[in-house]
């Protein structure tokens, strides 16, 4: 295990976990399973006449609130928003899980869906939550997709961001390299698993937009070139690629951020990780394990990624001179 920080403890993948695949598997469909936290599903509404949809956990008393965002096509019913939430709960925190639009119960009003460089929206969610707690820390934790677009809003923003300490896992920060690596051997199951769901929201999309872009692709970059790009007013899928990659963003962020990856991440490799960027930015930590998957990292004992997670807000948000 790889880290800049000290007292982390060391990170145990059992035998039978024997690469980042069944990492990624294994706990996705065994952590699906596990029953959410009591919320309530409140809709926000956007700029642009749009809304949001957030489950919203108010521990009563609490000092923090820490907003969570998923991944690709995923919701805030995904096991490592779940697992999360409910550890964020027992700590005391207040928990608002975002989902993006279209990945709710119900498909977003307007045009558009979400992409990797979304950060309007996360601007909308973080002044709802300053405006219902006001006098409270806020933090934030996002994984996959949702860890990108919550590290270029951290980075937009710098010292003017209302977000007072952050994670993010398993990040694409080249959106190019993970498209490519998507779309050969083992991915493409990932791949076609994505592509499924975003083609029927397409489909559902154009009963109300009948000039919705049309995908005639199979890959995610033939998706994003031919319908996420023009949809969000990007000029082909490496124009969003380039203006939407983290990794050349993370110099700019002005709060402390942990960063977590595995070496065996299948669909995010970790050479994209600019672990020098992050070196030299003292706001922003970083762990690469040599173990576990892509959000997935099966542990003993069990919980070791929301336990780094958790304990680190907790240690930034309610102790911030402790590092």
């Amino acid at each position: 295990m790889e880290t800049n920080l000290r007292h982390i403890p060391k990170y145990y993948a059992p035998q039978w976990c024997f690469n980042g695949h069944i990492h990624t598997i294994a706990r996705s469909l065994t952590g699906d399973s596990t029953p959410p936290s009591i919320v309530e599903r409140i809709k926000i509404p956007t700029p642009d006449n749009d809304f949001l949809e957030l489950d919203c956990a108010v521990v009563k008393d609490s000092q923090a609130v820490v907003a969570l965002f998923h991944g690709l096509e995923g919701s805030s019913r995904r096991f490592y928003i779940v697992e999360l939430m409910k550890l964020l709960i027992q700590k005391g925190f207040s928990v608002v899980a975002v989902n993006f639009r279209s990945c709710g119960s119900d498909l977003n009003r307007r045009r558009r869906f979400y992409h990797s460089g979304e950060t309007e929206d996360f601007a909308t969610v973080f002044r709802w939550i300053r405006e219902q707690y006001p006098n409270q820390k806020l933090g934030a934790a996002g994984f996959s997709l949702g860890g990108n677009a919550l590290l270029m809003s951290l980075a937009e923003e710098g010292t003017d961001h209302p977000v007072d300490a952050a994670a993010a896992v398993s990040v694409p920060y080249d959106l190019y390299m993970g498209a490519k690596l998507l779309s050969h051997g083992f991915n493409r199951i990932y791949e076609y698993h994505f592509l499924r769901t975003m083609r029927q929201k397409l489909k559902q999309k154009r009963k109300e937009y009948p000039d919705m872009p049309e995908f005639s692709g199979s890959t995610l970059f033939e998706y994003d070139e031919q319908v996420t790009a023009p949809l969000h007013g990007y000029d082909g899928a490496m124009d969003y690629y380039e203006q939407c990659s983290s990794r050349k963003t993370v110099e700019h962020i002005r709060t402390p951020t942990l960063l977590v990856h595995s070496r065996e991440d299948p669909l995010c490799p970790v050479e994209s990780m600019p672990v020098v960027k992050v070196l030299d930015n003292e706001f922003t930590d970083y762990i690469i394990t040599d173990e576990g998957g892509h959000v997935g990292f099966w542990s003993i004992p069990q919980g070791w990624l929301n336990d780094i997670v958790g304990n680190y807000l907790h240690r930034k948000l309610l102790y911030s001179s402790d590092t």
